[in-house]
């Protein structure tokens, strides 16, 4: 019985939304439960996939919050 956990940062895919949508994670869900089942023969019902979301305050990279990072690449970029 596969348990997979996915972690998302909680913001929504354009301005107006924050978080990921119940479309969004039935399509994780359905694509992850058939990668396990492609690879590794294991039965859509006897897969479970957990998705959580993680607030940006919690999540970074690069030594740095999120947030920062972002701004950070994109003033990077823009040089």
């Amino acid at each position: 019985m596969p348990i997979v956990t996915v972690q998302v940062t909680r913001e929504g895919t354009t301005a107006d939304r924050n978080s990921v949508s119940a479309a969004e994670k039935a399509a994780i869900i359905n694509g992850v439960s058939q990668v396990l089942l492609d690879v590794l023969n294991k039965p859509l019902e006897s897969t479970y996939v957990v998705i959580e979301e993680v607030d940006l305050d919690n999540w970074g990279w690069g030594g740095l919050p999120t947030v920062q990072y972002r701004t950070q690449r994109a003033a990077q970029a823009k040089i």
